[in-house]
């Protein structure tokens, strides 16, 4: 029977980091045992942020961005256009799109893009309720702001087909924003172009 190299607590840790995205064993162990040398302090403040973030934060009814509040400050916010509404991929590129400051609507946050080789279908994301959202409401536009892979076009373009309808018109983000890039890493000058120079579908 081969011997134990770590010991259990510090193994499971090192398991869990592994499980979280872009994160590999070697990774995994850096943050373990890093988290090891730490002050004990240190490392509870860190236990405790992790628990507050899972106890305190949840998804907005309306549109599925994160919050404390439900529904959330953007939802709420009378002082927004109404009329319009951006939909996303992920919460993330909510921060990046008001950071830019060029968009004053509402958002809806997907949870992901459509990937067959991931196993991820419509029916794994906020979209039907997107559909019964847009059923429902008032919206005029609706600007299609998936990021600029294969996976955001194939969401995009099956959103296109699911929401035709008379008097609302379908927007795509401009050419703008780099092919294969993240919204929430693109730089706030060229995101603002790229809301500006969004185009009909």
């Amino acid at each position: 029977m081969a011997t134990r190299l770590l010991p259990p607590p510090v193994q499971r840790l090192i398991d869990e980091f592994a499980r979280l995205p872009g994160i590999g064993p070697k990774s995994a162990s850096r943050l373990t045992f890093y988290l090891l040398r730490m002050d004990k302090q240190q490392t509870l403040d860190l236990a405790a942020a992790l628990e507050e973030m899972k106890e305190r934060t949840r998804f907005c009814s309306v549109c599925f961005n994160i919050t404390e509040e439900d529904p959330c400050v953007i939802c709420t916010d009378e002082g927004r256009n109404g009329r319009i509404l951006c939909v996303v991929e992920e919460p993330l590129d909510v921060v990046a799109l008001e950071r830019s400051r060029a968009f004053n609507g509402r958002y809806h946050v997907l949870h992901g893009a459509i990937s067959p080789v991931e196993g991820i279908g419509p029916e794994d994301l906020k979209i039907e309720e997107l559909v019964q959202r847009v059923n429902k409401g008032d919206f005029e536009e609706l600007i299609l702001a998936t990021n600029p892979t294969l996976e955001g076009e194939s969401t995009a373009l099956y959103l296109q087909r699911r929401l035709t309808h008379d008097g609302l018109r379908l927007t795509r983000l401009a050419r703008g924003l780099p092919v294969g890039g993240d919204l929430e890493y693109t730089d706030e000058i060229t995101l603002g172009r790229a809301l500006e120079g969004r185009q009909e579908l």
